[in-house]
């Protein structure tokens, strides 16, 4: 990218960005907070109202790639595209399947991790290690793309003044000082501020776009003659990829784990509410909008193979910043945009993979004697020292190892029947839940690496969660809990169903 502000004014602009995250979540959201106490330090103390829960649930699902990889997937499918927007709205049906059932059942019995959940539901140490471990995999997977997509966004930005790692090892040292010192509420005010900057951005770059390319309207007369296969409605096996992937990111977004723990930190059964109701919203203002970006983008750089459409933010970003003095300092907005979306995903999930090492790895399986300051302590040393070990990965990542990491979603999935189904039907029972995780885990994985990633448009991570919850509920018919399991269970169960 040939961008006139990028170079030193590039290094400036990350470097100050980065330590006003700091010094804000440093000065605002460290005091009182409690580092040896999981609750406190995880969840802020459970405490999170309306305005810091929707923006932190904002944040963590919104990342660069929604910034610079969906204009590029726009300019390449055109309207087809739009799929993206309603697969993002799936996201919060997800979470209205369960969240408020879990919620309530979260403060009652003090749940700080998701494995708390199959721990008081299941009482299955198997269930809880499989399903933990089904949990770190996609929050490793996660953090492993967010520190692939950082440091390509700083090279962009500086020209390559910054080298690649040194650039991310930067940003991570800044949000791991930060998570230390204030965990959940700094997380949350850092992705307050980050969501702010994510907004402003990206629709000051579509109205931009607009006045200095063309409208929407002409950008789709042009396409519809000069590549109308982008302006008809899809062939029917892309319309079953779409509801494919309505499934898949639906659910599988909504059952990660920094989610999870969202559910778990609001203050009120009502504020969870209200922020997801809010949340709707988000995707008409987000991808909605990037996709008015890359149509645009049609017309202003027709003819773009692959490669080139990657590129297409930052070449219609350096026509932008070349017109005036206002629109140049607006594209350094729109670039710490990017690194803010980065960030506020990558924080989230530090802190959530963190807090699995600390209470369910640590805590439930080291040594269960710890106490919470221990349990703290450790979840922090060992999620550095993986955060550093992922680095490694992310400079010079090995082919063989990028390709087992393609598994995300798919394998995440398989979690989600123990909430959906352990919420609402108490006759699940534990060989049932285990069986089906590890069923659906692998039929996804065996999709995935032979190479046969869908099945007539559909994913092998929603064919496996077909087949989890055909083994989940024939499995809890044919081997049901003991009747000392079942009125064990009944505790988690009657709260689900209460006010």
């Amino acid at each position: 990218m040939n961008l006139p502000f990028i170079g030193w004014h590039g290094v400036i602009t990350i470097a100050l960005y980065a330590l006003f995250i700091l010094g804000t979540t440093l000065y605002l959201a460290t005091k009182g907070v409690s580092r040896k106490s999981l609750s406190g330090f995880y969840l802020a103390d459970k405490g999170l109202g309306p305005l810091l829960l929707f923006f932190t649930l904002f944040s963590t699902q919104y990342s660069g790639n929604t910034v610079i990889g969906y204009p590029a997937t726009a300019y390449r499918m055109g309207f087809a595209w739009w799929m993206s927007v309603p697969y993002m709205v799936m996201v919060i049906v997800g979470y209205m399947l369960f969240a408020p059932r879990l919620h309530v059942v979260s403060k009652k019995f003090g749940f700080v991790t998701p494995s708390d959940w199959f721990d008081k539901r299941f009482n299955s140490k198997p269930v809880t290690l499989v399903a933990t471990l089904l949990m770190a995999y996609g929050l490793l997977n996660y953090l492993l793309e967010q520190l692939v997509a950082m440091g390509q966004a700083i090279s962009g930005l500086t020209a390559g003044v910054i080298p690649y790692i040194y650039g991310v090892l930067f940003l991570v040292a800044i949000m791991l000082v930060y998570e230390w010192m204030g965990g959940m509420k700094a997380v949350a005010l850092a992705d307050f501020i980050n969501g702010m900057v994510i907004l402003a951005g990206v629709i000051g770059f579509v109205i931009l776009a607009w006045v200095n390319f063309g409208s929407l309207s002409s950008a789709t007369a042009n396409l519809a003659q000069t590549a109308p296969s982008r302006v008809v409605v899809p062939p029917i096996q892309t319309s079953m990829n779409w509801l494919s992937y309505y499934v898949l990111v639906g659910i599988g977004a909504a059952v990660y784990p920094h989610a999870i723990q969202r559910i778990y930190a609001a203050d009120s059964e009502r504020t969870l509410k209200k922020s997801l109701m809010r949340m709707t919203w988000m995707p008409f203002f987000t991808t909605a909008v990037v996709l008015i970006i890359g149509i645009i983008g049609t017309q202003a750089f027709p003819g773009l193979d692959k490669m080139g459409s990657e590129q297409l933010v930052g070449m219609m970003a350096n026509v932008i910043a070349g017109k005036s003095t206002f629109n140049y300092w607006f594209m350094m907005l729109l670039f710490s945009g990017v690194i803010a979306a980065i960030m506020s995903t990558t924080d989230s999930v530090i802190l959530s993979l963190s807090s699995l090492l600390s209470n369910d790895i640590y805590g439930k399986l080291i040594n269960p004697k710890a106490d919470e300051g221990q349990k703290v302590i450790w979840g922090k040393v060992v999620g550095i020292i993986l955060v550093f070990l992922l680095l490694l990965i992310a400079w010079k990542p090995p082919a063989t190892l990028v390709e087992i990491f393609t598994l995300k979603f798919e394998v995440l999935i398989q979690v989600a029947p123990a909430f959906l189904l352990g919420l609402y039907w108490k006759g699940l029972s534990k060989t049932g839940v285990l069986l089906g995780m590890l069923s659906g885990a692998v039929l996804a994985g065996v999709m995935t690496f032979s190479g046969v990633k869908t099945f007539y448009g559909w994913h092998g991570g929603v064919l496996g969660l077909a087949l989890n919850l055909v083994v989940s509920i024939v499995l809890s018919f044919v081997f049901p809990d003991s009747p000392t399991e079942q009125q064990a269970a009944e505790e988690a169960y009657a709260w689900t169903v209460r006010d």
